[in-house]
């Protein structure tokens, strides 16, 4: 599979697509049920609270979200109706504390003319592209992880990406994305490397807002510019970034409208370990080398809970499979640990 495309799963919890190319993700996106309004939404709300004259409030939604708005629209005081326009879901973030502090979904007011809608889904993003789309149901051959899919999350999880050669550190903060390159090659060999690394894992994990990079110490300005353009054959328009400077840090500005995979796959460990059991699930061959049939899921407490919890997905997992799906509890598992049987 050479050629470049889409290839999508309609997932049970979420929904999945990889860009996908000369057998790599170039891009992985992950788009999970939610109560949440999405980015692009236009919604019906009312301002509850003015931060700052003229420039912030809280506007409470129809469906009782709260989504912070810039600017305030002139005549617009606590209390009126307004009809606003998502420009940035909201996301989770941890604190330097540890304790979790949920960032507000970021909106304007809509334009004139403008009706309440949804956001686009995924599966609508992709095909926006223009870019071919695969399906890819669970009963065929899996294209996703002949791609890499599981080892692309497991680096997302780890924030690790490369070898000993070229390898990267990547930190999420509530600031910015900082990525650490280091490696085993000559600063001549790793800046170059390294940025393209750099810009490769921007891409494939959906990284956005402020993102740092700190290559090795470049001396000659021609390397610098070596490095700086591979950062530019990578990512694709539209971004802003820095020159890289002589110590080695350039800055890159993406727009965010999203949670990246790392913060998405971060924020709650126990619905992407249930996300890749039900995943696995669907795939599973029984003993007869069918993939249907009963199924009997086992992991640890936290995951069997949340399934137990969220009962419309394993029902869904009896329909697809045509068989019934027994949740087994192992306290002895760690919460990424499962098995299918």
């Amino acid at each position: 599979m050479n050629q470049t495309q889409w290839l999508y799963e309609e997932g049970i919890g979420e929904s999945r697509a990889a860009l996908v190319a000369h057998g790599r993700i170039l891009e992985a996106l992950i788009e999970r049920e939610t109560d949440h309004v999405q980015s692009g939404a236009v919604a019906q709300g009312r301002l509850i609270h003015v931060l700052i004259p003229k420039k912030r409030g809280i506007v409470r939604l129809l469906s009782g979200e709260e989504v912070l708005l810039e600017p305030i629209p002139p005549r617009l005081s606590e209390g009126g109706n307004v009809l606003v326009e998502i420009r940035r879901e909201a996301l989770g973030e941890a604190g330097l504390d540890g304790e979790r502090r949920d960032k507000l979904a970021l909106a304007r007011a809509a334009g004139p003319g403008v009706k309440p809608h949804a956001g686009p889904s995924l599966l609508q993003r992709i095909r926006e592209t223009g870019i071919p789309v695969l399906p890819c149901p669970a009963h065929e051959e899996d294209h996703f992880e002949d791609h890499g899919w599981s080892e692309l999350l497991d680096s997302a999880m780890r924030g690790e990406v490369g070898t000993e050669a070229a390898a990267l550190r990547i930190f999420p903060t509530p600031a910015m994305v900082l990525i650490d390159v280091d490696g085993s090659l000559p600063p001549a060999q790793l800046g170059p490397k390294g940025a393209k690394l750099a810009a490769q894992a921007i891409r494939a994990m959906n990284l956005t807002g402020s993102i740092g990079i700190d290559l090795p110490t470049m001396n000659n300005k021609d390397e610098r510019v070596v490095a700086a353009a591979q950062i530019d054959k990578v990512l694709e328009q539209p971004f802003e970034r820095t020159a890289v400077n002589g110590f080695g840090f350039v800055q890159i500005i993406r727009k965010r409208e999203r949670a990246s995979l790392i913060e998405l796959l971060r924020d709650d460990p126990v619905r992407t370990a249930a996300m890749a059991l039900l995943r696995q699930a669907e795939r599973f061959n029984g003993a007869h080398g069918t993939g249907g049939g009963a199924v009997t899921l086992t992991a640890s407490p936290a995951v069997v809970d949340l399934l137990r919890k969220n009962e419309g997905w394993t029902s869904l997992l009896e329909k697809r499979r045509g068989g019934s799906v027994t949740l087994n509890v192992d306290s002895k598992m760690a919460i990424g640990q499962h098995h299918v049987g």
